[in-house]
């Protein structure tokens, strides 16, 4: 029996926020076997499209069908710190019904229970060492994995139970550069259907086609990430030359009307004088003056129709050419002159025996890279004063800011503006919603709850409250800033950190976003605190 080609249909899809906000209206989709990458700007719908698939959302209309097993990784993950690894996984009763059956316990729902799955935890270990988890054992808790190695084992349990269909919703984010090479192995060997929301550009290199999500529809294009670089470029080189030519278009026939108009204006006072000179009876006058006027009246239609023709041209053409709006901002409160001590770590110790010693002066531009688990974010929070450390001194005689990785600073009851306005209490209103304009929140979109951004905004909305706040920070901390951005936000978020004048200590597994950030040293965690060279 053939194989369907379509193993995830969305049909006249609609979607909602109880607010009342459309995400999807009227939507299509229809992905078949291979790897999908699901790319789009933030809040165009993408990680809700996954939850309508997988069925943690409910669509205000239309339908959705998956054809087989459906596995899903979401954005976010956290596992419940009490999990034994292998309930994590998704195998314990199996195991428990296998070492009863070797025990000599032949009760038929242990056999019930076990199924075909005799060799599970074989292919548990054999995945989670696949993964760089094989020192995680299954009857061990989940209580001391860090956010990256809690992807990681979602993912080796998603491996585990073999779904005919998957659904990864930013996977990258959190691992460390091993476990994104692993990751990478994992996607370019999968032969299922699979379905990547990710901004990630090496792995959306292993994908066999790219679904670009805009507008509330999906444009296709065949290959991956690279050959769909190439190919939106040729298309706005063309849509780009399309649009001069119509922005030309547009005011040769401005010039053609107006000139008709003055043609006509000449005509009919010249046959006006000329009647007048010739003593022409009033009704040949009159006979002639609506004839003028009838020609006149044609022409002047004629050429207003080809204005609208050129203006209609010219705005098919402005849509076609995409943009992706830029933040613009410029912080020179937050400069630090060149000798100035901006943080000093001395003979700290950290949790695990993690030790780090270091002295930051002027606007220095660090990235903190390491292994998952190697106390990355633990030291920035300590930097920061959320945790004390076991031992040593911290001295920060600068302020400072800390964007941690959940994103958790707004209230999400409080408007953009309102969140904002806590960080600088003593900045008004117009202040405010101005400064906030350079970030992309204008007019109503400022007033939008907290809770009802997307990703990509809430990550906007946090940076700008941390950049605009009282007194603006000289020194800022960044915990993977580009977890859940999409391409066009990663690329504002460049911008704004090449305006940004303080020091900065940025823990990123993104290399090609850290190598655009300008950085004067690389620090790698693993252990102690050691400069290494630029990666």
């Amino acid at each position: 029996m053939a194989q369907p080609t379509t193993a995830v249909l969305c049909t006249d899809l609609a979607f909602d926020w109880p607010d009342g906000k459309p995400v999807l209206d009227g939507f299509h989709l229809a992905v078949g076997p291979g790897r999908t990458g699901l790319i789009g700007l933030n809040g165009a719908g993408k990680s809700t499209l996954l939850r309508l698939i997988a069925g943690d959302l409910t669509p205000t209309g239309g339908t959705v069908r998956v054809d087989g097993e459906l596995g899903y990784l979401p954005q976010g993950l956290t596992l419940d710190t009490t999990l034994r690894v292998d309930e994590a996984l998704g195998i314990r009763a199996t195991r428990e019904a296998l070492h009863a059956i070797e025990s000599g316990d032949t009760d038929q729902r242990h056999f019930d229970a076990v199924g075909d799955d005799w060799d599970v935890e074989e292919r548990a270990r054999a995945t989670l060492d696949r993964l760089g988890l094989r020192s995680l054992g299954l009857d061990r808790t989940t209580g001391e994995l860090s956010g990256g190695e809690a992807v990681l084992l979602r993912l080796a349990a998603l491996l585990i139970a073999r779904p005919d269909v998957l659904l990864l919703d930013e996977p990258t984010n959190n691992l460390d550069r091993a476990a994104r090479e692993r990751l990478y192995e994992t996607v370019a060997g999968w032969h299922g259907v699979m379905l990547i929301v990710s901004h990630d550009r090496e792995l959306l290199s292993h994908v066999d086609q790219i679904a670009d999500l805009r507008d509330g529809d999906v444009t296709w294009y065949g290959g991956n990430f690279e050959e769909y670089q190439r190919t939106l470029a040729a298309q706005q080189e063309t849509a780009e030359r399309l649009l001069r030519n119509a922005e030309a278009d547009v005011q040769r026939q401005k010039r053609d009307l107006a000139d008709a108009r003055v043609r006509l204006d000449r005509s009919a006072a010249y046959g006006k004088k000329r009647s007048v000179t010739r003593n022409d009876p009033h009704i040949f006058a009159g006979m002639l003056k609506r004839k003028g006027q009838e020609t006149a009246g044609r022409l002047q239609g004629m050429h207003t129709e080809r204005l609208e023709e050129a203006k209609a041209r010219l705005s098919a053409a402005e849509e076609a050419v995409r943009d992706d709006a830029e933040i613009r901002i410029d912080l020179p409160r937050t400069a630090v002159p060149a000798g100035r001590t901006v943080l000093t770590l001395q003979k700290v110790r950290l949790p695990y025996g993690t030790t780090a010693d270091l002295d930051l002066r002027g606007a220095e531009r660090i990235a903190l890279v390491g292994r998952n688990g190697a106390g990355k974010s633990t030291l920035l929070r300590t930097i920061a004063g959320e945790l004390a450390p076991l031992e040593g001194e911290i001295t920060t005689p600068v302020p400072l800011r800390y964007l941690p990785q959940r994103l958790d600073l707004l209230d999400d009851e409080r408007s953009v503006v309102e969140n904002v306005k806590l960080f600088a209490p003593a900045a008004g209103d117009n202040a405010i919603r101005a400064r906030l304009a350079r970030f992309l929140f204008r007019g109503a979109r400022a007033e939008q709850p907290a809770a009802t951004l997307s990703g990509g905004e809430r990550f906007r909305a946090t940076l700008a409250a941390l950049l605009l706040a009282d007194p603006p920070p000289q020194l800022l901390l960044l915990d993977e800033p580009t977890n859940n951005l999409d391409l066009a936000s990663v690329r504002q978020l460049t911008q704004a950190l090449a305006a940004y004048q303080g020091a900065l200590i940025v823990v990123s597994h993104d290399l090609p976003f850290l190598r655009g950030l300008g950085l004067t040293r690389w620090l790698e965690l693993d252990g102690e605190l050691r400069g290494v060279d630029p990666m």
